[in-house]
């Protein structure tokens, strides 16, 4: 679990460093309704931070907390079955902007640095009925492809390939959910 915090610490410095790179940053959603976003994340694919090395399958739990921030929960279960998990609290980069938000994890190293160690939470991509995402970051380093359950059809996943793509991602070095009955337990 250590290792998990060390490295949520520098998933959360290197998210603060904003590429030098001429890009554009992505377009974002626009308003996001964070009480409809609350609830479970299932990781369909990624753009890894190095964090998720070893993860197999990822999935985040966001509850809306009464001051307007978000408590995160990331849970990450390896190739050998074992699960980690990460605790932070995501909130707005700008007051009352809903799909730019700062995400920092409780570990030693953030309670002592708060302003270093929080990373880019951008919603890129919210389909209608909230139940499929693009989450990614300024730079387009990072991204995540999220859906409320741990599979789409091949149709969704393609709409989703084509929203990243939309923004500036290159969606060729993706990482796919591995499939549950090839993680051992």
């Amino acid at each position: 679990m250590r290792g998990l915090a060390l490295s949520l610490l520098f998933a959360g410095l290197s998210g603060y460093a904003v590429s030098a790179s001429s890009a554009e940053p992505p377009r974002t959603a626009g308003a996001v309704d964070l009480q409809r976003y609350q609830g479970t994340w299932y990781e369909l694919a990624r753009l890894p931070m190095f964090f998720q090395r070893n993860c197999a399958q990822s999935e985040a739990q966001y509850q809306l907390q009464e001051d307007g921030s978000v408590a995160v929960t990331n849970r990450c279960r390896t190739q050998a079955g074992e699960w980690q998990e990460a605790k932070g609290q995501a909130v707005a980069q700008v007051e009352g902007q809903t799909d730019k938000l700062w995400v920092r994890f409780d570990n030693w190293f953030s309670n002592l640095f708060p302003g270093l160690t929080k990373g880019d939470y951008w919603v890129l991509y919210l389909d209608a009925s909230y139940q499929t995402a693009l989450v990614g970051n300024p730079n387009l380093e990072y991204l995540w492809l999220l859906s409320r359950t741990p599979q789409v059809s091949a149709q969704t996943q393609a709409q989703l390939l084509d929203e990243a793509r939309a923004r500036g991602y290159d969606t060729s070095g993706l990482i796919w959910r591995t499939a549950e009955s090839a993680i051992t337990p």
